[in-house]
């Protein structure tokens, strides 16, 4: 039998349609309920329903006032804020294409940006690197917004682009990920087969609002069904969560696998009766990891897997636990095979590439202005993830690396050639090759492995990198190398620089 997991097609998007009309489906039936808790230091901060679904169709109207029209590209510069979600709504519900983006990200990063997607205006922060543009909309204007005249939503096909999102790629450089409007209605088989989520739960998301994987899981999923988001004010330190959790009676949790291992890292975690389970994803959950907290709270992790071409597809849950070493199980309404390079399902028990249909609602538009790369990435009718895994008979799916040398940090995928490519300028270096390496068990950083003439000063070339890669992107230790190992036909073996690590002695 081959690795080929087909149980029929999920049900139809319906036509016409708009994503930010779908999220805040059940907003004026739950007006009173609590959507958001901005939990913080000095107090926490209450979003309703019915102020949600103003403060979003009101900076629709603002946004079309200020001259864009459906289909316009704005990029998102905004701080970890309510103001965040509440922009990326607003845009879409009046047809707008938003593009949010991190604020590590630098001010040349940032104009790379511009210079892909050409956008029609930025959103803007104080505080937030931001290249000039011809028309930035302030923080202040933006919040003004939200007092005017709900706007109409924008329906029309659930195939047309919604928004846009940005991932490293084995090119070197990010990629813009088109995606449509269809991909909030793929993720109602996460709600169903992932989180369990329910209107009366409290999900508590670790994330900053502006990481996608903050937006989907921890914004856009509650509010589709009614139930409370709980984000955490910007600089909150993993040991601060537990004490949150209790005090917010959090039904659920989300984050990535490293905040589950600093929060157990941190001491005792309180009682958490409220709690059902945890949510991982972003990078793999060590068994270890998922076992600790188990001891330490009496509820599982459910791990999840995707990517920011396509909705997490891939999960374990509570009607449909999976074993320690397992991802999980393709979600009912996928279409998931194990392929080999070639795009033809292998045999069970055999290692090959992840792969979802084509067909997938949650599968991306493509790259925007990369129609080759996108081509690429298909093989037949399969998306090939990149992902190495293998298929039991009953459909679990083991994880057992990447095809390729991107590397995972804290969760962001990260493309070496990317880093290689921002630090080979810096005085003095002759060589520089990028990978991950594990400096404590289930602990990975970015290293820098590089060859000079000379000895570097490595604060100097930390603070290079500072300038111009955001800070999930940089080396956090470096090492000089007499040579650089390469292929006979001098390609850089990025997977034979992790032996070649060495830690500094204590």
């Amino acid at each position: 039998m081959t690795s080929l997991f087909d149980q029929g097609p999920p049900a139809p998007c319906p036509r016409p349609f708009n994503m930010a009309a779908h999220v805040l489906g059940r907003a004026a039936a739950r007006a009173d309920h609590v959507a958001l808790i901005e939990m913080g230091a000095a107090g926490d901060h209450l979003l309703r329903y019915g102020a949600l679904e103003q403060a979003v169709r009101g900076t629709g109207t603002g946004l079309l006032r200020a001259g864009l029209r459906a289909g316009d590209i704005v990029i998102l510069r905004l701080g970890n804020t309510r103001d965040f979600p509440i922009a990326y709504l607003g845009a879409i519900a009046a047809g707008i294409v938003p593009v949010p983006t991190s604020t590590q990200l630098t001010e040349p990063e940032v104009a790379r940006i511009y210079a892909d997607l050409a956008p029609a205006a930025v959103l803007s922060a104080p505080g937030v690197a931001t290249p000039d543009h011809p028309r930035i909309i302030d923080l202040e204007t933006l919040r003004g917004f939200q007092d005017l005249p709900a706007c109409p939503y924008d329906m029309g096909d659930p195939d047309r682009q919604a928004y846009i999102v940005y991932t490293s790629g084995t090119s070197g450089q990010p990629r813009a990920v088109s995606h449509a409007h269809r991909a909030i209605w793929a993720r109602q088989m996460m709600i169903r087969n992932w989180y369990d989520l329910r209107p009366d739960d409290r999900l508590l998301h670790a994330g900053a609002f502006n990481w996608t994987f903050t937006l989907g899981t921890g914004l856009m999923d509650p509010w589709s069904v009614g139930a409370t988001a709980l984000i955490a004010e910007p600089g909150t330190a993993p040991d601060a969560l537990p004490d949150l959790l209790a005090r917010h009676h959090a039904t659920l949790f989300a984050a990535a696998p490293g905040v589950f291992r600093k929060m157990l890292g941190a001491g005792p975690l309180p009682d958490l009766p409220h709690l059902r389970h945890g949510l991982a994803a972003g990078e793999k959950l060590p068994p270890t990891t998922a076992q600790s907290w188990a001891n330490a709270t009496g509820t599982p992790i459910y791990e999840a897997y995707g990517m920011s071409e396509c909705s997490t597809f891939i999960s374990g849950s509570p009607a449909s636990p999976v074993a320690p070493d397992a991802l999980g199980r393709p979600q009912p309404g996928r279409r998931v095979a194990i392929v080999d390079d070639a795009g033809h399902p292998v045999e069970l028990n055999q290692p090959g590439i992840i792969a979802i249909h084509r067909s997938d609602p949650g599968l991306m538009l493509g790259y925007v202005n990369a129609e080759s790369d996108s081509a690429a990435r298909f093989r037949g009718n399969w998306f090939l993830t990149g992902d190495l895994g293998e298929m039991t008979p009953d459909h679990q799916i083991r994880y057992l690396g990447r095809n390729d040398d991107m590397m995972n940090a804290g969760g962001y995928r990260v493309s070496p050639i990317e880093v290689e490519a921002a630090l080979a300028p810096f005085p003095g270096l002759s060589g520089i090759g990028v990978t991950d390496v594990e400096i404590k068990p289930d602990v990975r950083v970015i290293a820098g492995f590089y060859t000079a003439d000379q000895p570097i000063d490595t604060d100097a070339l930390g603070a290079f990198a500072a300038r111009h890669l955001a800070r999930y992107k940089q080396p956090r230790l470096y090492q000089r190398l007499t040579d650089l190992p390469t292929s006979a036909n001098g390609k850089l073996l990025r997977a034979a620089l992790r032996p070649l690590y060495r830690p500094e002695p204590e």
